[in-house]
């Protein structure tokens, strides 16, 4: 049995569709409003679990969440478990996911919180985060990791990336007590620091669109150019390095460059829900990393059939069919 463990913050999302975004100090009618758990990693382990369910035979994993939480008797908690689906209806959510190495915070009642405002006209979206949840220390960290020593080579740990010197701590010390054990962290905002010195020690890196165009940028070249591999930023990590976007995605492992659209030139995707496309995306290449028969191209075709069934899906559910 592989394990694999994913480190990131969980958050209540309150979701607000509106004709387009609003101009400051004005007044708008949203047309649609939906609350539902919402985070990276999160989100990640929901899609892996539908992906485990259909068919537990052909990979067995076993899924872990590390994220920090409120109280565990509070009512936020006790929701954000059990819309994993899938539960033994004591609300502790989804079988394949072991919830015990979150952290659940004394005392706070209330969840982190994402507020998403989506735009009909353009389909972007603008985010506010808010949480006074205590962050995960180091010291927290290395009491989890310590208990997953036994199973060495068979482990996999998937970070956010959003605590740049807290992650690289994290993984350092994983270095040390698990050095069998295989590394990966999301790379998302390009003007957060640290984010360079996190991916140099991770064994897979999965950039964002935003990141990659940056590079780009500086080389005065398309996305599309597999030059952006020897830009000095993206060239950083051990191994494998992938980049998510809207356009599909890129997988540049060991210096091998693979481009795989996210659909057919000439054909228009019909877009319903974006929020989670690039965690899907996450989710479907973490699972096809573990499937060693697959090839290079089959696990990033995978990961981009996913992540385009998920934006023309409304939420997660049913993605895997």
């Amino acid at each position: 049995m592989k394990h694999l463990i994913l480190v990131g913050a969980c958050y209540l999302d309150t979701i607000l569709t509106v004709p387009h975004l609003p101009d400051e100090d004005s007044k708008l009618r949203a047309t649609a409003l939906q609350v539902r758990r919402g985070g990276n990693c999160p989100n990640s382990l929901e899609v892996l679990a539908q992906l485990v369910a259909a068919d537990p035979q052909r990979l067995p994993l076993k899924l872990h969440l590390v994220s920090c939480l409120p109280d565990a008797g509070s009512v936020a908690t006790r929701k954000i478990l059990s819309s994993f689906g899938n539960g033994d209806g004591d609300g502790t959510g989804c079988d394949s996911i072991d919830f015990s190495h979150c952290l659940y915070r004394e005392g706070y009642e209330e969840p982190a919180s994402s507020y998403i405002i989506r735009s009909g006209e353009t389909g972007s979206r603008t985010i506010v985060n808010f949480s006074e949840l205590p962050e995960m220390t180091v010291g927290e960290f290395e009491e989890i990791a310590d208990a997953f020593t036994e199973h060495g080579d068979e482990s996999w740990w998937h970070f956010e990336g959003r605590l740049p010197e807290t992650t690289l701590r994290c993984i350092r010390y994983l270095r040390r007590v698990t050095p069998g054990s295989t590394i990966s962290v999301e790379v998302e905002k390009p003007g957060r620091e640290g984010l360079v010195e996190l991916a140099a020690e991770a064994d897979a890196v999965f950039y964002s669109r935003s990141w990659a165009e940056r590079v780009a940028s500086r080389l005065a070249n398309n996305i599309s150019e597999p030059r952006i591999h020897n830009s000095g930023i993206l060239s950083q990590s051990r191994g494998g390095i992938i980049v998510k976007g809207g356009a599909g995605a890129l997988a540049l492992p060991s210096g091998e460059y693979m481009h795989r659209p996210a659909a057919p030139p000439g054909e228009k995707i019909s877009v319903v829900d974006t929020i989670g496309a690039g965690d899907t995306f996450i989710a479907a290449m973490l699972y096809g990393l573990h499937a060693d028969a697959w090839s290079r191209e089959t696990k990033l075709a995978f990961g981009v059939g996913l992540a385009t069934k998920k934006v023309q899906t409304e939420g997660f559910a049913g993605l895997v069919t």
